[in-house]
């Protein structure tokens, strides 16, 4: 027999301590023979990133002792953080940006001067002991400098620069000849999927590169991950079609490998994250999103035949492939699975997880499975949506109530919402809270088209999605009108933001790290975002009056409803000026509002009891801003301007 509750008050057995007890984050992959290498995001360890080694045997193992932490900080969202070569790890330590080689598993020896240089994607060139990667110089005045560098696998000599001149570069791959380089390289006010170029060059007997060649891209094309094929052919992703799709260069003409209306590469906000692996000179495992859903295929590079792998997930993220001796290892998620670490053989079409991000078996009666959504949104277009009804196999709600909305919009804003098993999802539904992730126009996974929607737009085409999709289910009768929460993080925090501020569609809403001030943060930004605004809102400072007009610390007296402010003290993406001037005006105005700072973060929360905090402190706020009582003990927030 269930029990009648009011929605959100619903006990749940998905506690803020069970999600972060056991939870880790998976991300780049390396494979070096039989051996399986990646890093894990541990929060019960500060957020220390942590190196792992799978052996044929069976055995995982960490690698890299504390308190290194394998994470670079070029262009602040880091990535391709370490590679193995033989059994020798390199890597990029978090505490000081220096690159440290490990040999059989002992103490890790730096290679690179303990200067304000930073490390990222790189690769090993055998044949003169080395690592070609990208190094971000900090040193001088004014932006970073970003270049192709090799750096002696011993650190005995100098680095050598191979390329440089481009505001950012990324990629380098050397060919398996040892002969050739393939790289990537973009321009201010570029991002990586607006458009970079694709250069090859070849060694000469000093190790340098001689005159290089544009062999794809341009500033209207957007390339991806630049791979050599086992017999030295070079194979890239381009969305010149429409799509990202498969390219393999060749004499004459490059040829499409397989043309479809489907996305088979992402936005590169992170190195070493990757969409396919040479399993054999004539094959290549490759994933796709096809319809905003995940797939994982074996391509036929003479015929073009697109074999799909039988496999549950659908969700691949910012996660990483490999292929090797007779094995592809991903990092993929399903609706009732979470991201995971799976091992796919080959010759027996046989997988299974070597790691998953949390270990957690939870009755699937607490469990919401998502639901797509199409809906109609301005200008007589659809964009895309997934929702997840409350469920909770121990409580139902009293006849005639329509639950709690949370509108999520992702980050990016170039990103999309996650197919994967989230508990922090979950952690809602659980309680009675509706939960809809919007892949608001300018989201990835629908062509460059969908993507492009957002040019100049951002502030009206994402906040636009968000209350539609919001009111297509109050439409549904699947939503209480009265009672519609927004979050999102980042840029979304911005969209959140833009629409309490905007629109008359929410009545509370949670920005965490999120963007008030769009002309503060052009001029305060890093480097690798120092322009994305440009194509996103207008040039700057030209069209300064749009930034201010869709700001929305410049209209907090068109801002209504309750706020709910969150911010790592120590952030360089967004800095924490943004959250407080929010925080500030708000108050000043008499709308219940908080703010949370959290000490020694960045963007983004990596320590298990900042995670847990946050978690606690929205659902806190919307009850009281809702009127439903917790079922759970949660540390009381400091809301001010709330009425008794």
């Amino acid at each position: 027999m269930r029990t009648t509750a009011p929605y959100g008050s619903w006990k749940s057995p998905i506690t803020t301590d069970l999600i972060v007890s056991g939870s880790i984050g998976l991300g780049q992959v390396a494979l070096d023979g039989e051996d399986i290498y990646w890093v894990e995001m541990r929060p019960s360890e500060g957020g220390r990133m942590v190196l792992v080694k799978h052996d044929p045997e069976g055995e995982t193992v960490d690698v890299t002792p504390e308190p290194y932490s394998v994470r670079t900080r070029v262009h602040e969202y880091g990535g391709g953080a370490f590679l193995v070569h033989e059994e020798v790890v390199y890597f990029s330590n978090y505490s000081d940006q220096r690159i440290y080689r490990q040999e059989n598993g002992g103490e890790p020896q730096a290679i690179t001067p303990d200067v304000e240089m930073r490390y990222a994607d790189g690769c090993f060139d055998p044949a003169r002991n080395r690592i070609i990667c990208v190094r971000e110089d900090h040193t001088g005045e004014g932006e970073p400098v970003n270049c192709i560098v090799a750096v002696d696998a011993l650190g005995k000599t100098e680095q050598q620069v191979l390329s440089k001149g481009s505001d950012f570069c990324s990629n380098p791959r050397i060919s398996p000849d040892g002969a050739k380089l393939a790289w990537l390289t973009w321009d201010h006010p570029n991002m990586p999927w607006d458009g970079t170029f694709l250069l090859v060059a070849s060694f000469n007997d000093q190790g340098l590169l001689g005159e290089s060649q544009v062999v794809a891209g341009g500033r209207t094309e957007s390339i991806f991950q630049p791979e050599w094929s086992p017999d030295n052919v070079l194979h890239y992703v381009s969305d010149r079609s429409g799509w990202w799709n498969l390219w393999r260069h060749e004499n004459g003409p490059d040829r499409q490998l397989a043309k479809r209306s489907a996305e088979f590469g992402k936005p590169q906000w992170v190195f070493g994250s990757g969409t396919y692996s040479f399993a054999s000179a004539e094959l290549i495992a490759c994933s796709y999103v096809d319809n905003g859903e995940w797939k994982v295929s074996m391509l036929h590079i003479e015929s073009g035949m697109l074999l799909a792998i039988d496999t549950p997930f659908s969700e691949l993220g910012r996660g990483d492939l490999k292929a090797g001796d007779g094995k592809i290892v991903f990092v993929a998620g399903a609706p009732s699975l979470p991201m995971s670490m799976v091992l796919f053989d080959l010759a027996s079409s046989r997988w299974h997880e070597l790691r998953k991000s949390h270990n957690l078996e939870i009755d699937e009666g607490y469990l919401s499975a998502s639901r797509s959504v199409e809906f109609p949104t301005d200008d007589g277009k659809t964009a895309y949506a997934l929702y997840y009804p409350p469920r909770n196999r121990d409580f139902q709600a009293p006849a005639g109530e329509k639950p709690p909305l949370l509108v999520k919009s992702h980050g990016g804003p170039t990103g999309s919402a996650s197919t994967a098993l989230d508990l922090g999802v979950q952690f809602w539904t659980s309680r009675g809270i509706g939960v809809l992730d919007v892949n608001y126009g300018g989201s990835t996974g629908y062509g460059r088209e969908y993507r492009e929607r957002l040019n100049g737009t951002w502030g009206i085409v994402d906040v636009d999605d968000c209350c539609n999709a919001a009111l297509h289910l109050v439409s549904q009768g699947e939503a209480d009108g009265d009672r519609l929460a927004i979050d999102g993080g980042s840029a979304g925090g911005y969209t959140t933001l833009a629409a309490l501020t905007f629109k008359e569609v929410f009545n509370a809403g949670a920005s965490h790290y999120g963007v008030s001030d769009l002309e503060a943060l052009a001029k305060e930004t890093h480097k690798f975002e120092a322009r994305y605004l440009d194509g996103l809102v207008g040039l700057y400072p030209e069209e300064s009056a749009l930034y201010k007009e869709r700001s929305p610390i410049h209209h907090t007296d068109r801002l209504s409803c309750p706020l709910i402010l969150f911010q790592g003290l120590e952030d360089q993406i967004v800095p924490p000026s943004q959250a407080e001037m929010m925080f500030d005006a708000v108050r000043a105005k008499g709308i219940p509002t908080a703010y949370i700072p959290f000490q020694g973060e960045q963007h983004g929360f990596r320590r298990a009891e900042n995670i847990k905090r946050a978690l606690e402190a929205e659902l806190y706020f919307y009850s009281k801003v809702f009127g439903f009582n917790l079922a759970d003990s949660i540390e009381p927030v400091d809301i001010l301007n709330l009425p008794v």
